[in-house]
């Protein structure tokens, strides 16, 4: 299998890489939501990592009118729909707590792309009522609750990857905050707490989740492990998830391998300091993709037969941030840096 060499010229692999923004502006309708293809549905999390990947693309006009869209479409108790179809709730819909956090991580990473304060101030109070909807589904020894249903009853089931998002997320509104001189201690307190649930008891979490990829990296994608921790937990889970030259499976006992956790990891190794391998690693998926930009959402082995066929916005956008985090695009890059966090 061929990949892209990095060694050619800066500007013609940026050029290259920066396809995959036009695509996901293709895919974006008028009214500025993200699905996650042309004809596919819609939720929160995605549409804001896609967001994002859009602001690196220089598409910032197109993800000020996605976050827009999350202000338009947010329910009164700060949550938004699980799953939507062209705008509209999907049968069985919930309120997840981690794709509600997230939009603050959003908000953070545009600012520091544009630094557009007017913008930040605009999306604030939507961003308040989202974390104090996460607030509210913290359990007693720290961790989040998965979700909250239609009929208000809480999920009681905490996963380890969304936690650790929800824990980047909530450093990013506390940085908002003192951007806009709110400093709100009980979101400190609830992220301390989360910190200390995610790194000593692993018994909090959803056992079954342990097989996928991203309870691996995510907790030094997201900064709770730093320095010797989180590169220690990357080793250790190397050899489960890693085919060498080709990708991170999905799910360790399955043959699929997946472009949105390869760039995940990759952002993971450069923010914990291992910058050579997360570019040795994004070399092995740079010539997986399509003409028109996409990149393909994986493929299983051994026949590396594409799978699924669906082009995903939120996997162009993964690999739209990890390019951004080894070749500092915008300024944005350094949300995910742990260097960045290490200033709290």
């Amino acid at each position: 299998m061929s990949v892209l060499k990095v060694s050619r010229p800066r500007s013609v692999l940026v050029k290259e890489l920066l396809t995959a923004a036009d695509y996901i502006a293709g895919v974006q309708r008028k009214d500025g939501e993200i699905p996650w293809s042309r004809w596919g549905k819609t939720d929160i999390w995605d549409h804001v990592e896609s967001a994002m990947g859009l602001t690196v693309g220089g598409y910032t006009e197109e993800a000020k009118k996605a976050y827009l869209w999350c202000v338009e479409k947010q329910l009164p108790d700060g949550s938004w729909c699980s799953s939507l179809w062209r705008g509209k709730p999907r049968r069985g819909w919930y309120k997840d707590a981690n794709a509600t956090a997230y939009i603050a991580t959003g908000l953070l990473h545009y600012f520091m792309a544009t630094g557009d304060v007017a913008f930040v101030e605009r999306i604030w109070p939507t961003v308040v009522r989202a974390v104090d909807f996460v607030v509210g589904l913290q359990g007693p020894e720290g961790q989040i609750y998965w979700a909250r249903n239609v009929d208000g009853s809480v999920d009681k089931k905490a996963l380890l990857t969304g936690c650790c998002s929800i824990y980047l997320s909530l450093g990013c509104a506390i940085r908002l905050g003192e951007l806009m001189g709110e400093h709100r201690m009980n979101w400190r307190d609830l992220r301390c707490r989360l910190k200390d649930a995610i790194s000593s008891r692993e018994d909090l979490f959803d056992p079954s989740t342990r097989r996928y990829a991203m309870d691996w990296y995510y907790p030094v994608l997201c900064a709770v492990l730093r320095g010797e921790a989180g590169r220690q937990r990357l080793e250790k889970g190397w050899d489960t998830f890693i085919i060498e030259g080709t990708g991170v499976r999905c799910v360790c006992d399955r043959p699929w391998i997946t472009l949105a956790e390869t760039s995940e990891l990759v952002i993971a190794l450069a923010a914990g300091g291992l910058r050579d391998l997360a570019e040795e690693v994004f070399g092995w998926i740079g010539n997986m993709r399509y003409k028109n930009g996409a990149y393909w959402t994986g493929f299983t082995l051994p026949d590396c037969r594409i799978f699924t066929k669906e082009k995903t916005t939120w996997t162009a956008a993964s690999t739209l941030l990890a390019a951004d985090m080894l070749y500092h695009i915008t300024p944005a890059s350094e949300i995910f840096s742990h260097s960045f966090w290490d200033q709290e």
